[in-house]
């Protein structure tokens, strides 16, 4: 839902929003969508998260009209730039309230994939 003021906010709209994460992990998903199926995906990535005791790469996410690109918070390396035509699913995970995914089709073998961010906030 757009707020009323959302002229003021186009630039935002057609240039990105910023939001600031961590990244979990991924796995391979069967299919491009269904809200099970992202939920078992969830579930695999927070288990291997959390069996690898390993701290979570911050991320920053930038969603726009083209698609989401991905930087290293750190480093402001480019780890992915996903066109939107690649992505077919986005999901806030119901049994993780701060967990976000998303299912995108590789560029180079054409798998698909389910990427999994923690949220510092449920809301964002």
């Amino acid at each position: 839902e757009l707020p009323e003021n959302w002229t003021d906010t186009r630039e935002t709209l057609l240039e990105g929003m910023l939001f600031s994460l961590k990244y979990m992990g991924m796995t391979l998903v069967e299919q491009p969508k269904g809200e099970e199926l992202s939920a078992a995906a969830v579930k695999r990535i927070v288990a291997t998260a959390k069996a690898s005791g390993k701290k979570l790469q911050k991320v920053t996410l930038k969603v726009s009209p083209r698609g989401i690109v991905l930087n290293d918070s750190g480093t402001n390396e480019l780890i992915e730039n996903i066109s939107i035509y690649r992505i077919s699913y986005c999901t806030a995970d119901k049994t993780h309230d701060k967990v976000f995914a998303y299912i995108a089709q590789n560029q180079l073998n054409e798998n698909l994939e389910c990427h999994a961010f923690l949220c510092t906030k449920r809301k964002m």
